[in-house]
């Protein structure tokens, strides 16, 4: 597959609307960053946003990609059915946005689907009991966490009602033997909840490698992260850090914005 280098891709930044456009540099910001935590799975996973005023078109990777290439320019504009609805000379893979298809048609409060396949978030997702209370970062993923079982590749259509119902109402999916997935209101608090989940996947499988006797967070506590949460955040959520992160990425490099 020939990718053109991320330099000759043409801006579009005047053929959307200015909301579209801001969409765009944030979930290009997602994807770079992504990357610079070491979460993504070579070109393999996904993260969609709805478009702003479109209910039913959205934002995606062009296949082939590596994460930390993708500019706002770049971005693949689909519908439910993961077809192209721009002229974008880059390819997309409809079928790997079945899982994020599925959630965005059954929760409209989720204008950013986060899918990763993290080291630490795919070992946890094959141990029985999934994340377990033992660390700080865990007792905001189990207040709204949710599990679905693996039927193989999400290729098959008959698998989406299955996964909309495993979810319900939560924010956090674990995909036994598959990965993390993570939904937002915004990029930013879908990027964050994903900064949480490996966050809490990685504590575990350290603190089991250490033969030790865990020491396990009472329900009690679990119960009451949701308003911690937003204490914590001052009712923010992932807006409080979103704008340093983007500082963080515009020294690295800022071509995400192009």
């Amino acid at each position: 597959m020939n990718v053109p280098e991320k330099l000759l891709i043409p801006s579009v930044k005047d053929n959307v609307s200015l909301e579209e456009w801001q969409t765009r540099i944030d979930l290009a910001a997602c994807y770079r960053l992504v990357a610079d935590f070491g979460w993504s799975d070579l070109v393999f996973t996904h993260i969609t946003a709805r478009v702003p005023g479109a209910e039913d078109q959205f934002l995606i990777n062009p296949y082939g990609m590596m994460f930390d290439e993708i500019t706002a320019s770049s971005l693949v504009k689909i519908d439910l059915d993961g077809n192209k609805l721009d002229a974008s000379p880059f390819p997309v893979n409809p079928a790997g946005f079945t899982i994020h298809s599925a959630i965005h048609s059954a929760r409209h409060d989720a204008q950013c689907v986060l899918h990763v396949h993290s080291l630490n978030g795919v070992a946890v997702s094959a141990q029985r009991n999934g994340v377990l209370p033992l660390s700080q970062q865990s007792i905001f993923i189990l207040s709204s966490l949710a599990y679905h079982d693996y039927e193989g590749v999400a290729l098959n259509e008959e698998e989406k009602p299955r996964l909309v119902a495993d979810l319900g109402n939560k924010s956090f999916l674990m995909l036994r033997n598959h990965g993390l997935l993570t939904i937002g209101k915004t990029i930013a608090d879908a990027f964050v909840n994903m900064y949480l989940f490996e966050a809490a996947c990685t504590i575990q499988v350290r603190a089991q490698a250490g033969g030790g006797e865990l020491v396990r967070i009472p329900d009690a506590i679990i119960g009451g992260a949701q308003q911690q949460a937003k204490a914590a955040t001052k009712s923010l959520g992932g807006m409080l850090a979103w704008p340093g992160l983007l500082r963080r990425l515009d020294r690295l490099d800022s071509s995400y914005r192009t």
